[in-house]
């Protein structure tokens, strides 16, 4: 019994510093993500700007007054499969495709956040509960120092592990509520494009 124990001991224990070399890399990659999301606010600003008044009153005739006004320098996803909602040969099969191919996108890159937002926290308790061992051996042992120092750890990672995981649940929230607007916005000017076609 006092083997196997051991051996859980050495194996938790060399778990720590993959531990703390994973929660460094996602906090840095939270830290890249706040960036890219502040990024995504700004060119959603810019193209909610131009475009969600004109879509909002859009009509059948009006369809070739949004397409003008799509801005031609923004890359967003919106805007991709919005040029390409209004330069496509209109039909309902293709207008379905696109907005579940804006879908699956869209998920995609809500599988960052979302992942962020569950690892963090797993992360951080690991690092806590293996650095929390030899924190409580130092005690037992009057090695105050050594106690002091895992402790360290023990916070540091728990911390770390937080900070991702609010990074990540902050981001998600922010994501799927732009993606859904997104999406009905897509959804009604492929409505409209279908009601000019039934028209011809």
């Amino acid at each position: 019994m006092e083997i196997i124990s051991k051996a859980l001991f050495w194996v938790a224990n060399s778990l720590l510093i993959p531990d703390i070399i994973l929660l460094l890399l996602f906090f840095g990659r939270s830290i890249l993500l706040i960036g890219g999301v502040y990024n995504q606010f700004m060119i959603k600003r810019k193209t909610d700007k131009s475009l969600s008044e004109r879509i909002k009153t859009l009509t059948p005739e009006s369809l070739d007054t949004l397409r003008e006004h799509i801005p031609s320098e923004v890359n967003s996803l919106f805007v991709v499969y919005l040029k390409d909602l209004l330069t496509s040969p209109s039909s309902e099969d293709y207008s379905d495709y696109l907005l579940s191919e804006f879908e699956n996108k869209a998920e995609k890159d809500l599988s960052l956040p979302r992942m962020l937002s569950k690892i963090g926290p797993i992360l951080g308790l690991l690092g806590t509960l293996i650095a929390m061992s030899p924190a409580l051996v130092g005690l037992s042992t009057g090695d105050i120092s050594g106690m002091a120092y895992n402790m360290q750890v023990v916070f540091a990672t728990t911390v770390v592990g937080l900070v991702i995981s609010a990074v990540g649940f902050v981001t998600l929230q922010l994501k799927q509520r732009w993606y859904a607007a997104e999406l009905n916005k897509l959804d009604y000017v492929a409505r409209i494009l279908q009601q000019k076609t039934e028209s011809l």
